[in-house]
């Protein structure tokens, strides 16, 4: 904040001060009285101006000093302007007093803070100005991707539908199991109620009475898979014990889709930080839009991996070449991010083209996936949801760029509305939209493996 010397005030302050204590208050500004020795106005050098205005006016800390050590000499009136002096320097300011390097939108014309002290700028989420919604929008994205990358961890085995585990005697009694009856006996000694069976004669009858409630879904699924490998692997699946068969295939890695929830954490906690940060200094603006812009590449690459992995597991080339391209694409924006002029605001279009192409370039994965998979439901399920995906994503990026509603009506969506809020809620809406896709990929994968 800038304080401006009336050179009128300075000219008159020697008559208007006590001469008892040698000392003269003068009213520099408004808000404001600067103690000043007793000299005739003729004496008085620009230096001498700058270096007083400088000591008590640029450094608050002598303010401090001066209220805390020299109270003697602190009028009531002086407390009261230092008192106004912390309160005014920390309020909003327009556009146009802004330092070059927060000028980032000429449509949003008000409510901005301009180099806070770091105390001060968190408190100021709790607060409004323009950035509230940015920050809070993907803030609040982030903590749901906490949750339910704890939710899925917690529930893995429940993503393949492995609710119908509750229902397993009664899918495996329905089964014509009483050829291996004397097989599964053998090896099934650790189920609760299994002395029960033995005496009875229909295999599928006595199973019916299994209490599998108290085990695990894996635990079932593991007892039979290791007890009848060859007639509960995929190849001897047949008749009746296709409607079991989701249940008799081992759990894929997960490792892709949470590297995607990572990723999606990741972006959202980055920029919720710098929408928080970058007002408080020049340096701390651009450490904190580098974060900022490798978070988006590292959420445009992660997306990639569920679908390419979960789509060509079972073609190891074609994973793995999708796969390492989208992974240097994203190193590659991320190396080129860390440029000083990618920050400029000129460069708004070019930013949002290399993340757009980022994104364009998973047409070729899908389009793939559609001719190897034609007749999976699943392909075209998650084909959908993946174009649902590019049309939130693209349309927050044309929001973005355009600057749009804020260009319509400059100061009007100050406070909320503006396009960067609405970019922020269509990423967050896309990103849940993919994570909707990947458990898809899930259960796919789980109960058909390759």
């Amino acid at each position: 904040m800038t304080f401006l010397i009336r050179w009128d005030c300075v000219m008159s302050f020697a008559g208007t001060g006590s001469q008892s204590s040698g000392t003269t208050v003068s009213p520099f500004s408004r808000y404001h009285r600067i103690i000043f020795p007793t000299v005739p106005p003729y004496h008085l050098s620009h230096e001498m101006i700058r270096g007083a205005y400088e000591g008590f006016i640029a450094k608050p800390e002598k303010f401090n000093d001066l209220l805390d050590g020299e109270d003697e000499r602190t009028s009531s009136k002086l407390r009261k302007g230092v008192r106004l002096w912390r309160k005014l320097k920390y309020q909003l300011v327009e556009y146009n007093s802004l330092p070059a390097y927060m000028r980032d939108n000429e449509f949003i014309l008000g409510y901005y803070r301009s180099e806070w002290p770091l105390k001060q700028i968190f408190l100021s989420i709790f607060s409004i100005h323009n950035e509230t919604l940015n920050v809070w929008t993907h803030l609040m994205g982030f903590f749901l991707f906490l949750f339910l990358t704890i939710y899925t961890a917690a529930k893995s085995p429940m993503v393949a539908d492995f609710n119908s585990v509750q229902h397993l005697s009664e899918l495996i009694g329905k089964a014509d199991l009483n050829n291996i009856r004397l097989e599964l006996l053998k090896c099934l000694p650790s189920l609760p109620n299994i002395h029960e069976i033995l005496k009875l004669n229909d295999l599928s009858t006595s199973l019916h009475s299994l209490d599998f409630s108290s085990l695990s879904g894996w635990t079932v699924v593991e007892l039979l898979t290791n007890c009848l490998p060859e007639q509960f692997s995929l190849n001897g699946l047949k008749g009746d014990m296709n409607m079991v068969s989701p249940l008799m295939v081992q759990p894929i890695t997960r490792w892709p889709f949470y590297a995607f929830l990572g990723g999606a954490m990741f972006c959202l906690l980055a920029s919720s930080t710098c929408h928080l940060l970058a007002c408080h200094s020049q340096r701390l603006s651009y450490i904190m839009l580098r974060i900022d812009y490798a978070g988006i590449s590292a959420l445009i690459a992660t997306s990639f991996y569920p679908p390419v992995y979960y789509t060509f597991m079972c073609n190891p080339f074609s994973c793995y070449l999708y796969l390492g391209f989208i992974t240097l694409m994203g190193i590659a924006s991320m190396v080129f991010s860390l440029l000083p002029f990618f920050q400029k605001s000129e460069f708004r279009k070019y930013r949002a083209t290399i993340f757009f192409l980022m994104g364009f370039s998973g047409v070729a994965p899908i389009i793939h996936k559609l001719i190897l998979h034609k007749h999976q439901p699943e392909a075209l399920q998650t084909t959908g949801y993946e174009i649902l995906m590019g049309v939130l994503y693209g349309l927050g990026a044309v929001i973005y760029v355009a600057r749009i509603p804020e260009r319509w009506m400059p100061g009007k969506f100050d406070i909320a509305g503006h396009s960067h809020q609405l970019f922020h809620v269509l990423v967050v809406a896309g990103a849940y939209t993919h994570y909707v896709d990947g458990l898809i990929y899930l259960r796919w994968r789980d109960s058909q493996g390759c």
